[in-house]
């Protein structure tokens, strides 16, 4: 899960009070989906060719947002483009797709949950912003819960501290992005930005993915896993992320957070018949609480 720029909120006439839980809980499912997806392809392909689809996947379906937008984008905001894309897109991909190919897919979900913590930690170390003493408490236990994660084992009794480490790395890049983008690209069409940043990063990946391809025949449910990860997860998932943002706003949109790791545990546990572990639980909720948490402090 990646968030961009933040758009005003457009109220619908139309709009039922079941339908923005619906439209967030099927989004939570698709991003939990997503570290499925990565498990399912990454020992495959490996990590780099299998972010390259999906960079490049998740980009051809937001591109008529793009070219909508196309005179909004002059030559020499591409650079500024391809960094944010880097940050936000590229190297977290492969953190998480690296994660995927090491352990259990409930791993890289749980630690997705970081970002918002991570956000609001970027923000008052880069940025000057505040962060009060709720989200400093917040913070010490979201990463006692990242330490609780990091200390269990899969069931061949494998540590997954490294996976964990990439995790959460990858959700401290996403936290740099995300201001990055509020503080550089505001304004601009949030899904032609997704979709720029998206395809710049495909391309600054492609020369790795190039000289990573796996020279084995990739089987079919590899890649019908990657065409998901990049169509649905990807593309389709920020058409409907975006939607959410101009509709509701973005801080109830970005209460999807929660469900992530809820949906790529239980997806993991359902199809792919991953235990979830006490410590995974523990680990879990403590990394939820401290976002309900900062999020509360929030409002």
């Amino acid at each position: 899960m990646t968030t961009a720029v933040t758009a005003p909120v457009v109220p619908d006439a139309r709009e039922r009070g079941w339908l923005t839980p619906l439209e967030l809980a099927l989004l939570g499912a698709i991003w939990g989906a997503s570290f499925l997806f990565m498990r399912v392809a990454a020992k495959d392909f490996g990590a780099m060719p299998l972010v390259e689809l999906r960079l490049a996947l998740g980009s051809l379906v937001l591109l008529p947002f793009l070219w909508r937008a196309r005179s909004q984008f002059p030559l020499k905001l591409w650079p500024k483009l391809a960094i944010i894309g880097a940050i936000n897109s590229a190297v977290p991909f492969m953190l998480f797709a690296w994660a995927a190919q090491r352990a259990p897919a409930g791993i890289g979900a749980i630690s997705n949950a970081m970002t918002v913590l991570f956000t609001a930690l970027v923000g008052f170390l880069f940025f000057h912003e505040k962060i009060g003493a709720r989200r400093s408490i917040a913070l010490v236990a979201g990463f006692a819960g990242v330490v609780v994660l990091a200390s269990d084992k899969t069931a061949g009794g494998e540590q997954v501290g490294w996976a964990v480490a990439a995790g959460a790395t990858a959700s401290f890049l996403y936290g740099i992005g995300i201001n990055l983008v509020r503080r550089h690209l505001t304004g601009l069409p949030p899904a032609a930005v997704a979709s720029a940043t998206l395809g710049a990063s495909a391309l600054l990946t492609l020369p790795f993915a190039i000289a990573t391809w796996p020279t084995h025949a990739v089987p079919v449910k590899s890649w019908l896993s990657v065409g998901m990860l990049g169509v649905v997860c990807t593309g389709l998932a920020f058409v409907m992320y975006y939607r959410l943002i101009a509709r509701i706003g973005a801080s109830r949109a970005s209460t999807v957070t929660y469900l992530i790791p809820v949906f790529g545990v239980a997806w993991a546990w359902l199809l792919l018949d991953e235990p979830l572990t006490i410590k995974m639980g523990i680990a879990g909720a403590m990394i939820l609480g401290s976002v309900a948490f900062s999020q509360r402090a929030a409002k």
